[in-house]
């Protein structure tokens, strides 16, 4: 049964995990190694991990309740790994799910 709050919770996410992700990388690991702070990237680090197992758990249930083949799936995880990456695809995302919402509707 789709529900169109998976796919809104997924896109949540993304956008959430994408952010954690450049905090991450450009203001967490800058202060580990430039400034002598590591507790940045453990705060951080441990923060973005969570979220992305959240984003890969969602992308699942996102591929399976909205009939989404493996390549949707493989293509969402690559998106998740590349900076910026999850906000490219948001807006294939975006409308995808106003296409699901039109279906159901």
């Amino acid at each position: 049964m789709k529900s169109a709050k998976t796919f809104k919770l997924f896109r949540n996410i993304a956008n959430i995990e994408g952010i954690s992700y450049l905090v991450l990388l450009f203001i967490a690991m800058p202060l580990k190694y430039f400034a002598n702070f590591p507790m940045a990237v453990t705060v951080v680090g441990g923060l973005h991990g969570v979220l992305f197992v959240a984003f890969v758990v969602l992308s699942w249930e996102t591929k399976r309740e909205y009939n989404k083949g493996w390549g949707w799936f493989i293509k969402a995880f690559i998106s998740s790994l590349l900076p910026f990456g999850t906000f490219i695809m948001d807006k294939q995302w975006k409308r995808e799910q106003d296409e699901a919402t039109k279906a159901t509707a």
